[in-house]
């Protein structure tokens, strides 16, 4: 068989990309390990995903947005953050940048289910679905993928974007910047008393991290970052002691909590592939940037890095170029670096402050937001970047 991109993984990034290059006659074909059903149908995992004004509106000409049902979408007004027991928060207002929110918040599995269902004209992508790559070979014009099934794929270009632990990326032999911060990621919905406001929360406590998404209604997306034995502790619990827990972690600012669904757990580690692009390939989404979640940006940069290589590669084919030479994916790949390497760092020294437990860091942290805090250019500077449009 025969293709001009190979996708390797039908997630959110995956699909996202399909869509963006159907309907500019070139052949598309996703491969995933996962069956059909489980894309049209995904399970809930727990998990939210900030959206930027950017990132919707590339959903939006994408198609995604409008299949969206209403009640999957919830609007995040503001956030602010917090530093230990202290009431004081650094305050991320939309009205900094004449906005009227900082952007929207939808259920990945909503995200997926769309994904999917955007592909269902588009005759020029086929999806392989119970399928895995075992080997690569690259040929000056083509790669040939060896699935599990002893079939071969030809392609023109290949495209990993099979998760954080890219097993593609491997295949190819690039590395990746690694960052396992030996803790656990527990997310769930919880229903509370009082009103989020829409207000999003990040709160750096002492011994562990919060997040509080808000959806709608008294209800949000709480993640909570632990050591793995004290998250497993929390997943035995019983639905009542659990959100007794819960109220006590969040210093009860939201009175009483209840459970709502289930429990998920994710390791927490950072990811930075070593490259972006290489021989008739490139990485998208998780494969090439997995984010720390304390900047809500990770779906974001893997929706622009759809944009930044759908973009380099119709241009190279409406020009009659090979979309796959090296000046085209080289473009995509700087590109995509300089707008994702310099949050990453920033993130990962962010992070590394505010939970070093010592005394010198917690001090250095409660003053750092306060200062943050009368910095109003900075504040306004991070509302104008994720409430602009263009990406």
């Amino acid at each position: 068989m025969f293709c001009d991109v190979a996708i390797i993984g039908a997630g959110p990034a995956g699909l996202c990309l399909a869509r963006a290059l159907s309907g500019h006659g070139l052949s598309i074909v996703l491969v995933e390990r996962q069956g059909e059903q489980s894309l049209a149908e995904p399970a809930f995992d727990g998990r939210e995903i900030a959206l930027t004004h950017a990132s919707q509106a590339l959903l939006e000409r994408l198609g995604l947005w409008q299949r969206l049902p209403a009640s999957e979408v919830a609007i995040l007004r503001d956030a602010q953050v917090f530093n230990g027991p202290s009431l004081f928060a650094l305050q991320i207002r939309a009205e900094q940048a004449g906005a009227e929110r900082l952007g929207h918040l939808v259920a990945n599995q909503a995200l997926r289910r769309a994904a999917y269902a955007a592909l269902e004209d588009c005759a020029d992508v086929q999806l392989l679905c119970d399928s895995q790559v075992r080997a690569i070979r690259h040929a000056p014009q083509q790669v040939s993928l060896e699935l599990a099934d002893g079939s071969c794929l030809r392609s023109r270009l290949l495209v990993a974007a099979d998760s954080r632990f890219s097993e593609t990326r491997r295949l190819l032999g690039i590395g990746a910047q690694l960052k396992d911060f030996g803790k656990t990621m527990l997310v769930c919905r919880m229903q509370h008393a009082r009103p989020h406001q829409q207000v999003a929360w990040e709160w750096f406590g002492y011994g562990q991290t919060l997040a509080l998404l808000p959806l709608n209604g008294n209800v949000s997306s709480v993640v909570l970052t632990l050591p793995p034995r004290e998250i497993e502790r929390l997943q035995q619990l019983d639905e009542a002691a659990f959100a007794g827990e819960m109220e006590r972690r969040f210093d009860r600012r939201l009175g009483a909590m209840q459970l709502l669904g289930s429990r998920h757990a994710y390791p927490l580690v950072g990811v930075y592939a070593q490259r972006l692009a290489g021989p008739r390939c490139a990485l998208i989404g998780d494969a090439a940037v997995g984010m720390h979640p304390v900047t809500a940006h990770g779906f974001n940069f893997g929706l622009g890095s759809v944009e930044r290589l759908s973009t380099a590669v119709l241009a190279a084919h409406a020009r009659g170029r090979d979309i796959a030479v090296a000046g085209v994916l080289g473009r995509y790949e700087r590109q995509h670096r300089l707008a994702t390497w310099p949050l990453y760092q920033a993130t990962q020294l962010l992070v590394g402050l505010y939970t070093d437990e010592r005394l010198p860091a917690r001090l250095l942290r409660g003053a750092g937001l306060r200062v943050a805090q009368g910095l109003v250019p900075l504040r306004s500077a991070i509302a104008r970047h994720l409430t602009a449009r263009a990406g």
